[in-house]
Formats: structure tokens, C-alpha cells, sequence
């Protein structure tokens, strides 16, 4: 019997052990053993994880069901509807779901309308780059294209190409000064809407070219040919351009075989100063696209007016996508200055050549930034005011300057025959001197003088050595 107690039970008959198993329930009876009443409790064994499984899947169902219920409510509230729909306890959550897909396929169809008719709308970067009175862009081309030609230069080191714009009915045409440098013979090839209907041959549009006058300071030339009749360019004004503005290229990028190739962008930045080969000079810039060939060729707004003259010699030193030209207001002195003297009047001098002094140089010799006086050219206002070789040139007009481009920046505000004040560093002290201002020699000029020059140092070094002789 105690054995009977403590294992709960010893047997039981196949009949009553499947009914209670069956039943799932504590049964409780009692059992004769020999006189004695015993309690017998029956636990059937369980079968794990099977309600957990069952409860896991309702709250699923009822989560989605929350879940898709939520979304369309927040949805008429982003949409903003204003009311929010409940939907019937029995609605089941397929239904809700069947209904929340639908209502989101429509409101991106709706969506995607909405955008296509917003792009449809905006305007280009042309429309917003150009006023409302402007010209479109075949316009532009239409009306500057018979203005724009071709030049071809020979020179002892090959053939170059660029490009060029008519300033007058009477042939005479505005380039780049680089472009016709050290050229033996230059000729012009016009646009082919100036050929007859019996001339086919290209030879017929090409004229030979005479150079009226170059100033390589300014990077402008003046050309002429023996042909009237021509489509003058129309001249605008650079002082009227703003940033942002539309700005129209068309030249000989490369080759002639690309002859009146046109690209399109905008004035990037206004009164770029920039030193190219010494020279320093104020350029406009752009993001159309300026290549070799390019060169003299126009920059045009959005009214079709030049506005400036390509340089690709600039842009191929600053990389793609960036532009310059030079301003027109800038430029028209220059030109009408070199078709009446075949030379820019008035230009001052100093009459120096020089190298900065760098920051290193500076530290290590203890001394200040400027430029170190290499020679002084006779006859030449620096000679005239007292400024000998080896001088640091540290200021002029009471401003410090640190490099001869500065320096050059400031010399040129001035005209030939003024007078300006001229800091030099010497012998550990900075002297003040006045210098009157000379007028620039033509090229021609300064090749001439450098010549007898050359020629005097020759004859005095003879002289120094047939002493010994």
C-alpha cells in the first residue's frame, strides 16, 4: 500500500486509461485494496507548445488586422481628409487590407500625375538663365553665325587654327593676340553663307588676312581682309552681365572640320583675375565649353550681343569645364586703339624685369615679400628714379604688394607721364622713390632696343678684351 501511495498508481485497464486520457481531466476514484480506500490522481500527459502556437497565431492575425486599420486611418490624415471612417467590427482584415492597397495604388497614380505635370511645368536651366525678352538659342545662332569665321595661321613651328569675329561691313576681325603669334602668313575662311550658288569651292570663302596690330598684354588682335559686304557683329555690354546669365559659345573647337560649333551655359563669375605668362587680366567666366580653336572667337547672351572674346589659352591652363573670355568693354579701347596706331597708346612702364621673392627666400634671408630687380632698361623710368638691380620692390602707391603681378595690377590704373610713388627695399632700409611713368614700347620697339642692347654689351666686352691682346 505504501508503495501504491507513493507512485500515485500501479496500473490501470486499457479502457479506463483511454477514456480519461481522452477527457483531459483530473479523475479522481477510489480503489479497494483489500478493505483499504485509496485516492488516485490522474494527470494525462500534455502535449507542449501546441496552445502557445494557437494563441501566438491569433494575436498575429489580430496585430495585422491593427496594424492595416492604423495605416489607412494616418493616411486620410496625411491626405487630409478630415474624417476618419470606421469600419464595421465584423469587416474582417483581408477586407481592410484589400481596401488599404487600393486606396494607396490610387493615391500613387495621383502622386505620379502630380509630378509628371510639375516637370512638364518647371522651366529649363536655359529658360531660367535667360530674360523674358530673350532670344532662343537657334535664334542666337542664326542671327551671329555669318559674324564668326575661321583663322588659319602658318609659322615656322606648324599650322594653328582659331577664330575670329567681323567688327565691320569692311573686313576687319577681332582674335586672340596668341592666336596669330609669330605667324608668317594668316588667312580667313568665311561661314559658307556667303558663297555664290556657282562657288562650291571653299577656296573661294578664304581671303588672305593682314595683322592691323597685336597687343599681347590684352591677348587682342586686329585683322583685315579685302572683302566687303560682311555681317558685322553686334557688340552688348559686359558691364550689364550678371551671374547666372546665359552665355553662348560658337567657334572652331580643334579643327576647321568643326567650323561654327555651338555651346551653351552660363556666366559663372564675373572679374576673374588671372596671370598668364606675367600678364595679369581681368576675365569673365563660364561653364560652356571653350576649347583649342576656340579661341578669338565670341561670347554671346541671351539678346545674341558679344559680350567677350574666348581665350582658350586661359582655360587650358585652369582645366574642363571652366571657361574665360575676355570682357568687351575692356577689349573695344584696345581694338579701336590698334586700328588707328597698330598699337595700344598710353600703356605705362616701368621699364624693370623681376622674380618674386618666396616665402622660404624671405624667412631665410630675413627680408620682405615683393619682387627682386633682375635689370633696369636704359633710358627707362626706373633708371630715371634712382632703382638699381638687386632692389626689392615691396610697394607702390603705398600699398604693399608681394609679388610683381601685384604690382602690375596696381602700375597699369595708371597712364604714361604719371607720377607714382615706388617702395624699394635696400641695404636693410625701405627707400620711397617717385617714378614718372613711361609709355610701353610696340613689341616691335622692345625687340629693337634689345637688339642694340645686345649688340652694345658685345662691343664693350671686345673692347674689355683686346686690351689683353
Amino acid at each position: 500500500m505504501d508503495d501504491f501511495r507513493n507512485n500515485g498508481y500501479n496500473s490501470y485497464n486499457g479502457q479506463y486509461q483511454q477514456q480519461n486520457t481522452q477527457q483531459g481531466y483530473n479523475y479522481y476514484g477510489s480503489y479497494q485494496d483489500h478493505g483499504t480506500e485509496s485516492e488516485v490522481v490522474y494527470k494525462p500527459e500534455k502535449k507542449k507548445g501546441r496552445g502557445k502556437k494557437v494563441l501566438a497565431g491569433i494575436v498575429g492575425v489580430l496585430s495585422v488586422a491593427a496594424i492595416g486599420a492604423t495605416s489607412i486611418v494616418g493616411y486620410n490624415l496625411i491626405r487630409g481628409d478630415g474624417a476618419v471612417s470606421t469600419s464595421d467590427s465584423s469587416e474582417s482584415g483581408s477586407a481592410a487590407s484589400v481596401k488599404a492597397s487600393a486606396s494607396a495604388d490610387t493615391s500613387s497614380s495621383a502622386a505620379d500625375k502630380q509630378a509628371e505635370t510639375v516637370s512638364k511645368d518647371m522651366p529649363s536651366v536655359v529658360q531660367l538663365a535667360s530674360p523674358s525678352d530673350a532670344l532662343s538659342i537657334p535664334e542666337i545662332v542664326e542671327k551671329n553665325t555669318p559674324s564668326v569665321v575661321g583663322i588659319q595661321c602658318v609659322a615656322s613651328n606648324g599650322v594653328f587654327m582659331g577664330t575670329g569675329i567681323i567688327m565691320s561691313e569692311d573686313g576687319y576681325i577681332i582674335t586672340n593676340a596668341h592666336v596669330v603669334e609669330n605667324a608668317r602668313s594668316v588667312s580667313v575662311k568665311l561661314p559658307s553663307s556667303y558663297a555664290d550658288d556657282s562657288e562650291n569651292d571653299e577656296d573661294a570663302l578664304t581671303f588672305d588676312a593682314k595683322i592691323i596690330g597685336t597687343d599681347a598684354q590684352s591677348d587682342i588682335a586686329v585683322l583685315k581682309i579685302n572683302k566687303t559686304g560682311l555681317t558685322k557683329a553686334e557688340f552688348g555690354k559686359s558691364s550689364d552681365v550678371k551671374v547666372g546669365e546665359l552665355a553662348i559659345v560658337i567657334g572652331n573647337p580643334l579643327s576647321m572640320e568643326l567650323a561654327n560649333s555651338v555651346t551653351a551655359g552660363i556666366i559663372s563669375s564675373l572679374n576673374r583675375t588671372i596671370t598668364i605668362e606675367d600678364r595679369t587680366m581681368n576675365y569673365m567666366q563660364t561653364d560652356a565649353s571653350i576649347n583649342s580653336g576656340n579661341s578669338g572667337g565670341p561670347l554671346i547672351n541671351a539678346y545674341g550681343q558679344v559680350i567677350g572674346i574666348a581665350s582658350a589659352a586661359v582655360t587650358k591652363s585652369y582645366g574642363e569645364g571652366i571657361g574665360f573670355a575676355i570682357p568687351i568693354d575692356e577689349a573695344i579701347p584696345i581694338i579701336e586703339d590698334l586700328i588707328s596706331n597698330g598699337r595700344v597708346t598710353g600703356r605705362p612702364t616701368l621699364g624693370v624685369s623681376g622674380e618674386n621673392i618666396s616665402d622660404i627666400y624671405a624667412k631665410y634671408y630675413d627680408i620682405p615679400k615683393g619682387f627682386r630687380v633682375k635689370t633696369v632698361n636704359v633710358d627707362s623710368a626706373a633708371e630715371e628714379a634712382g632703382i638699381k638691380v638687386n632692389d626689392i620692390i615691396i610697394g607702390i602707391d603705398g600699398k604693399l604688394i608681394e609679388s610683381i603681378e601685384e604690382f602690375n595690377s596696381i602700375k597699369n590704373t595708371h597712364k604714361a607721364g604719371e607720377t607714382v610713388k615706388i617702395s624699394v627695399y635696400r641695404n636693410s632700409e625701405i627707400i620711397d622713390l617717385d617714378v614718372t611713368l613711361k609709355e610701353a614700347a610696340t613689341e616691335e620697339e622692345s625687340a629693337e632696343k634689345q637688339t642694340q642692347t645686345d649688340d652694345d654689351l658685345y662691343d664693350r666686352y671686345r673692347d674689355f678684351f683686346n686690351q689683353f691682346y
